[in-house]
Order: C-alpha cells, then structure tokens, then sequence
C-alpha cells in the first residue's frame, strides 16, 4: 500500500490524517509515519513523497538477507564496523528500511535527532533484497536506488533473484543531483562481485550468498 502526501493511509487515525495538510508535505509524512502502528508483518517507508507499507519478506527473500548479514559481520569482525538490519535509515524527512547495511557498530553516534534510526550519512552499503510482485521489484529497482543516490551513500547492493537468472549489482559513485550513480556494475549468479572500497572493502557477493544461477 502507497500513501502519498496529499492521500490518507488505510491505518491513518483522523487525528494523523491533518498531518497531511500541513504545508511542508515532507514534515506532513514524517509525522504520520512516526504515528502510524501496522499490524504485525508490516513495515513503513517514505519514498520519495509516499509512505509505502509492505509486508515482511518471504523465506527466500529472508535467507539471502540473513547470509549477507551473517558473512558481513563475520568479515567485519574486530574493526568498529557492523551489518545492521530492521533498522531505520533517515535523510532529510525520508526513511528506509533495507534489508541490510554497513555502519559503525556503535550506532548512538549515528542516530537522527529524533533518535527514530541511523543517518545515512553514517552508512557506507545498502543492500537490498528483491522480492517478487511489480511493486516490490520497482520499489528496489527504480526508487529506493534513486533514493540512495540522493542520500550520497557510497553503495548500493541490489541481489535480485527476478533479473533473469538472478542478478547482482553493484552500483557505486551517487549523484545526489542527478539521483543516479556513477558506476552500475551487473552480473549474473554464479559471478562474485567484490565490494571495492570502505570498510567492507574485499567482502565477496557470490553463490554462498545468492545461490546458484536459476534455471
């Protein structure tokens, strides 16, 4: 379900709704979105002038997330760098979850001034997940790679199962004015892609992540 700034969300009480006349609509969804409560299953975003709610991702979706996390944090080990998850990531009235990223291990420092999440600013890899259905698929394609670039984040994971065989991207150098990237790098499973610099630098994405190529 999208909401956008001038419509009222299906889990939106009367009293969230004027939110949305305020006359900054930015500070008009990050009000709502603040106070909304989803059932159970559900997660909350802003993206690029809507609050999209979604579900949790399915079993696929969830064991490619948590391999990533777990061979992040296993090389990550021993420096002041972690692979976090189910957190909020926050830039200029905006907010994402994805489904992994890299950051200092002591986030205190790094939350924004309401404390709801992590500062992009403090983010040096995104990484997010596919999961199937148009929606789902354009969310991480097409809008939250848009979103990132514009955040300055200095990399963007994409593991996509639905790119033909499956898919892994790599996209580096943001243009925070052009909401683009400088560098896109795609490759099919079964090819590793080596994350290039930062604190993760060395860390390979390949099968033991993916999976093999899909038939």
């Amino acid at each position: 379900m999208t909401a956008l700034a001038h419509e009222r969300p299906e889990t939106m009480s009367d009293a969230q709704a004027e939110f949305l006349n305020m006359s900054d609509p930015d500070e008009g969804l990050w009000q709502v979105w603040k106070a909304m409560e989803l059932p159970e299953g559900y997660r909350a975003e802003i993206i690029e002038g809507a609050i999209e709610v979604s579900p949790t991702g399915r079993r696929s979706h969830g064991q490619i997330a948590n391999r990533v996390r777990r061979a992040l944090d296993k090389f990550l080990d021993g420096s002041e760098y972690a692979c976090h998850q189910d957190v909020n990531l926050i830039h200029k009235r905006k907010a994402w979850i994805p489904d992994a990223f890299v950051a200092p291990e002591d986030t205190e420092p790094c939350g924004d001034e309401e404390d709801m999440g992590v500062r992009a600013d403090s983010v040096h890899i995104v990484i997010e997940v596919v999961s199937p259905g148009k929606t789902d698929q354009d969310r991480d394609r097409i809008r939250k790679r848009r979103e990132y670039a514009r955040a300055g984040i200095p990399m963007y994971v994409l593991i996509d199962d639905y790119d033909g065989q499956g898919a892994v991207t790599l996209f580096t150098g943001p243009r925070p004015d052009k909401a683009d990237w400088e560098d896109i790098h795609r490759v099919p499973y079964g090819t590793e892609v080596t994350i290039p610099e930062g604190p993760a630098k060395g860390f390979l994405i390949g099968e033991a992540i993916t999976g093999p190529k899909r038939g």
